[in-house]
């Protein structure tokens, strides 16, 4: 009985694990499309993702730096979104290694 408790809490953990990394990669993503693509910068909605891009996907600002920001931009912003689902889906993995093996059915 624990082991099953046990085993379906760790599940739900790494679906949540794996749903905020797809969840925050897709906000990057969609950040470095309105980038790329030249959106208004002060749209409440370009406005929201790029505050996603910044605090979440910092870590590749100034990653690469072609001679046009607007490719440099949308370049790092894919890495990082790409670091953010890859990064989420291995870790939900990992947690899903740590479930308890279910019974046998014979």
């Amino acid at each position: 009985m624990i082991r099953s408790a046990t085993g379906s809490l760790l599940t739900l953990l790494a679906a949540a694990v794996r749903l905020v990394g797809s969840v925050v990669g897709g906000l990057i993503l969609l950040y470095a499309v309105f980038v790329f693509f030249e959106a208004n910068p002060t749209n409440p909605l370009v406005e929201f993702t790029g505050g996603v891009r910044r605090s979440l996907g910092g870590f590749t600002e100034g990653l690469f730096n072609p001679s046009e920001r607007k490719i440099a931009e949308t370049v790092n912003s894919v890495i990082a979104a790409l670091v953010w689902v890859v990064g989420g889906s291995l870790v939900s993995k990992a947690v899903t290694r740590l479930a308890p093996a279910g019974k046998a059915k014979a």
